[in-house]
């Protein structure tokens, strides 16, 4: 069961959509990242609590993902080892919307808060070129220690996701540009995001479901929506 869309005209958009952003966590994956990555580093209580506070929208994006860090402290192979411990699991579903916005000629993209280090196993997964992953990175030492992160990256700040999708529209004309995920930071990004729908199928947030154009539970009635209307032809575009 789903909420109707607030605007009569997001069905319509969606299926002529030129562009779909998705955010990662708890969205096209089933766990946050950055939580995962606590739990493996032994501090997953305090930083889940973080979490929850940040993609409801009550701290600014960037003050929580440096009080996480600080907590975790994530070296080079403490990445690695919880790769390999617990590789990202992706939401039923989307696979084969993905699969089918690409025979649409829709150009999709991962726009996250989370690391390019945990979020390139996931765009392999989806078959996803890696130039339309927008994220952020975690530096390391010449040990391989925890350094910081990359204060440059759009998406390491609240609004950034918002920045992305302008530099997106800017270089290559997508319209419409539907953003899809489950928290505030996505939210944000409409505008400029064309249209914006919220996700509940991992976590529903009441803030996001209160204010998406069309909140859903299942990537099948995305699947379904497009199922209604033949792919039109799309220009090709390349980063």
């Amino acid at each position: 069961m789903t909420c109707p869309p607030s605007s009569p005209d997001i069905h319509a958009l969606w299926r002529n959509a030129q562009a779909v952003c998705f955010d990662i966590d708890s969205t096209v994956c089933l766990d946050e990242g950055i939580d995962v990555l606590a739990a493996h580093a032994g501090v997953g209580d305090q930083v889940s609590a973080m979490t929850r506070q940040a993609m409801g929208g009550h701290v600014p994006f960037q003050d929580a993902l440096r009080q996480r860090l600080e907590l975790i402290r994530p070296s080079k192979s403490m990445v690695a080892d919880c790769l390999r411990a617990h590789p990202p699991r992706l939401t039923p579903g989307i696979g084969d919307l993905v699969n089918a916005l690409s025979r649409r000629r829709v150009a999709v993209y991962l726009i996250t808060g989370g690391f390019t280090q945990m979020a390139e196993p996931v765009i392999k997964k989806l078959g996803i070129p890696r130039n339309q992953l927008i994220a952020n990175t975690l530096l390391f030492d010449a040990n391989g220690d925890y350094c910081g992160f990359d204060l440059d990256a759009p998406t390491a700040r609240s609004g950034g996701k918002g920045v992305a999708i302008t530099d997106l529209k800017r270089r290559f004309g997508y319209a419409p540009l539907i953003m899809v995920g489950d928290g505030a930071t996505d939210l944000e990004a409409r505008p400029p995001a064309d249209g914006f729908i919220g996700f509940g199928g991992v976590v529903v947030r009441e803030r996001v479901k209160a204010n998406a154009d069309w909140f859903v539970l299942d990537f099948n009635e995305l699947l379904a929506e497009l199922d209604r209307s033949p792919p039109a032809r799309r220009r090709s575009t390349t980063i």
